[in-house]
């Protein structure tokens, strides 16, 4: 790494004096070595190596370098945009060792554009020296066995150098032989890969993140969640023949696992084991990512997945075959395919098809995503035997054998659901050599077909029409008496004050088209909206909160104890948490009504809100503070309160409780300074009449519109539900113009502050949904 230093001048408050300082200006936090160079050599003289072994809390790190193998390197997680942390690990492996045999690996945390590089450039197995340097305590040392120290290396004066192992002269010949041979595509995109390890189903423990194969014994199709995300839900096994159940939670359907039928082969990286009702499961963590294969014997070895880069080498391929071979030999899969054709198909029966869509009838619009052309695989079909629900028959008609209808119920139960199949899959080939046999003919007919005809073919309706759309119609709750004005006419009006207009309208448009990028946090004293902090953000909070564990003094009116954390299994060791109760809630017997919470985790105190009624975190810098305010000041059941940074006056002080029966939100917020912040639902949505377009926003009066509270919408799936439903009535996805309802609006315009812009809200209008019957 090349220092250099610059001379800075500075003038003081105090007068005219320039004071010339000089500094160090690190030019690359992370400096790779080129082939041939010795590490120390590169290491300025005047640092002098420490063992890990001799490290402690209470080490001089001035002036101190670390060596060692990097044998960990975890993902880069990113606190905020520009804000990265990343945790490593690395052991000491040369002559240093003869000196303590203990304690040789330790945890190293980096921050900031040094996280960023670091994740960039040092590879598994490298060598690298860390200088510039903090210690603080490892709360992760009892689980890892690691040092019971960290390793903290954020700011300028922190730089690592890296060198890489090079390979002797015959290890280099046989890498170049192995250059020369054909390889896989992904291995030529990223030579320098990572060497994966992977534990088998028996050897799972849990808390431990890994990586597995394994052979699909059941799967479900990707369904919405109860919040943000999809989740899939799928069995595997492999030759220990232990079952886990896996669950991935992703916004994005394409990356779920590609499970086209059960007996598919599936490998997953950095998935998280838990005990769960004395069963292990797997769950996705960060940089999840996943392959499928076709688990036929002989088949191409295609991964299935969305990844523009991944690894898959010969190695790879091995695991694949062998799990292929294994279950081909074993009774892990039924001895019947699910899958079966049209010919072989019985009445009341349930079965996998794998088809053509040919044509299909405008019913409704949930089904646009499938086009005409496509192959799919639909699961767990029913077969109906002729009844007064097969098109063709009368009530009066006797019921035809012969006639049969399919459906496919509605939830996911037994897998049930619709996959699209690529072109390359093999059964999509098989049946595109069906289909080229059959005569010309047929297509013709095909070809003929019309919409009343198609409707003649449509199958049994749907056993419910809960998850659709709804109808619904608007209706102005405001007092005014005034003429309609069309949309064009309102554009050309100036209105040089707040003025009302009552229009008539079609929803064309409207964004964010994600729920909970609509709901934000608004402070009614400074007028602010923000967006509300992710969970990875208030994560990285409450870790480096934990962190700070400086002498205090609790204030007089606190008690302080311990709490133990409930345990993810009956084998894991307890932990307790540190926590200060009012001493008047205390005399009352009002143990589980409020306690301030430090040294915890976002998870572990999501834990806890099942045991207290309210939960302030706090940490300590010689006394008892509250967390940055970009995380939730109090916890409350299922729902997170957060406070505007601006104007909250924060200190932890005892709440009020005399004469209250119960204690609420607003009291603590005013017992600790905080302005608490409410949530909003803030939408921009695009109107429509026949002479023009306006965009209006819908905020203030968001909660008269849906009839629901937007503090209800950030907890509660059926509120969610209600928004969502509405929107898909009012703008239906893919939908024309012709099929949206035309509703009244009534529209408040001002003249915004700063640009002089003309704006428009929609106020005084609520959505009228249907009684239920």
């Amino acid at each position: 790494m090349r220092i250099r230093t610059v001379a800075c001048q500075f003038e003081t408050k105090r007068g005219n004096t320039n004071e010339i300082c000089s500094r160090h200006l690190n030019i690359m936090p992370v400096h790779v070595l080129s082939e041939g160079k010795e590490l120390t050599s590169q290491v300025p003289a005047h640092l002098s190596r420490i063992p890990i072994s001799f490290i402690s809390t209470s080490t001089d790190c001035a002036n101190k370098i670390v060596k060692g193998k990097v044998v960990h390197k975890g993902p880069l997680v990113a606190v905020t945009p520009n804000n990265f942390i990343l945790k490593t690990v690395i052991k000491e492996d040369d002559s240093l060792q003869t000196i303590s045999s203990q304690n040789l690996s330790i945890n190293v945390v980096l921050f900031g554009a040094l996280a960023k590089n670091f994740s960039k450039d040092v590879n598994q197995e490298d060598v690298v020296v860390a200088s510039g340097f903090t210690v603080g305590k490892s709360p992760t040392a009892n689980k890892d066995k690691l040092h019971p120290c960290n390793l903290l290396l954020s700011g300028d004066d922190a730089y690592i150098y890296v060198s890489r192992q090079q390979p002797s002269p015959d290890q280099r010949s046989v890498l170049a032989n192995k250059r020369s041979s054909t390889l896989s595509a992904e291995v030529s995109r990223a030579p320098k890969a990572p060497k994966y390890t992977y534990v088998r189903l028996d050897d799972l423990k849990a808390g431990s993140v890994v990586n597995v194969y394994g052979v699909v014994v059941f799967f479900k199709q990707p369904f919405r969640s109860r919040g943000t995300d999809l989740c899939s839900s799928l069995k595997i096994t492999d030759q220990s023949n232990r079952r886990v159940g896996c669950t991935i939670f992703h916004e994005n359907l394409e990356n779920h696992p590609k499970i086209f039928q059960m007996g598919d082969i599936i490998r997953m990286h950095r998935v998280k084991a838990h005990l769960f009702n004395n069963a292990m499961t797997l769950v996705n963590t960060f940089g999840f990512s996943v392959l499928a294969f076709d688990g036929a014997v002989g088949s191409v070895m295609e991964p299935r997945t969305s990844s523009v880069q991944y690894q898959f080498d010969e190695e790879d391929r091995r695991t694949v075959e062998e799990l292929r071979s294994w279950a081909a030999s074993q009774a892990v899969l039924p001895p019947v395919s699910a899958s079966v054709p049209l010919s072989a198909v019985q009445p009341r029966d349930y079965f996998d098809l794998t088809c053509q869509l040919l044509a299909k009838a405008p019913i409704d619009t949930t089904c646009t995503l499938l086009k005409p052309g496509t192959f799919l695989r639909i699961y767990n079909l029913r077969a109906i035997p002729g009844s007064s629900k097969v098109p063709g028959l009368t009530s009066s008609q006797s019921e035809e054998v012969s006639h049969l209808a399919f459906h496919l119920h509605g939830g996911t139960s037994y897998g049930r659901g619709i996959r699209v199949l690529p072109e390359n899959a093999s059964e999509v080939q098989e049946l595109k050599r069906v289909i080229e046999s059959f005569s010309e003919e047929v297509d013709d007919e095909v070809a003929e077909l019309n919409d009343s005809e198609l409707l003649e073919v449509w199958t049994t309706p749907p056993e419910s029409f809960d998850e659709g759309p709804v109808e619904c119609r608007s209706e102005r709750t405001c007092d005014h008496h005034m003429q309609l004005v069309t949309l064009s006419q309102l554009k050309q009006s100036d209105p040089d004050h707040v003025q009302v207009y009552h229009v008539r309208a079609q929803l064309r448009s409207y964004e964010p088209q994600r729920l909970y990028q609509a709901l934000k946090l608004f402070c009614s004293k400074c007028k602010s909206i923000q967006d509300i902090p992710d969970d990875e953000l208030v994560a990285g909070i409450f870790s480096e909160a934990s962190k700070h564990s400086e002498a205090y003094s609790p204030p007089p009116w606190a008690l302080s104890g311990h709490t133990d954390l409930p345990r993810d299994s009956p084998g894991s060791p307890p932990r307790a948490l540190r926590i200060h109760l009012s001493s008047q809630l205390m005399s009352e017997g009002k143990t589980k009504e409020l306690i301030f919470l430090m040294g915890t985790s976002l998870e572990e105190t999501c834990q806890l809100t099942a045991e207290f009624q309210n939960i302030v975190p706090v940490t300590t810098s010689g006394h008892l503070n509250l967390l940055d305010l970009s995380a939730p000041f109090l916890f409350r059941g299922r729902r997170r309160y957060f406070g505007c940074k601006r104007c909250s006056e924060t200190a932890v002080r005892e709440p009020s409780a005399e004469g209250v029966k119960t204690i609420d939100e607003k009291i603590i917020a005013e017992a600790i300074g905080v302005k608490p912040l409410q949530f909003v639902l803030l939408m921009k949505m695009e109107l429509q009449d026949a002479t023009d377009t306006l965009d209006v926003f819908l905020w203030k009066h968001a909660e008269l519109f849906f009839d629901v509270s937007a503090e209800d919408i950030a907890t509660n799936q059926d509120a969610q539900d209600r928004v969502r439903q509405t929107m898909d009535s009012l703008c239906p996805p893919e939908g024309s113009m012709g099929r949206r309802p035309w509703l009244d609006f009534c529209l408040m315009a001002y003249r915004a502050e700063g640009n002089g812009q003309t704006c428009y809200q929609i106020c005084n209008t609520s959505i009228v949904r249907p009684s239920a019957t």
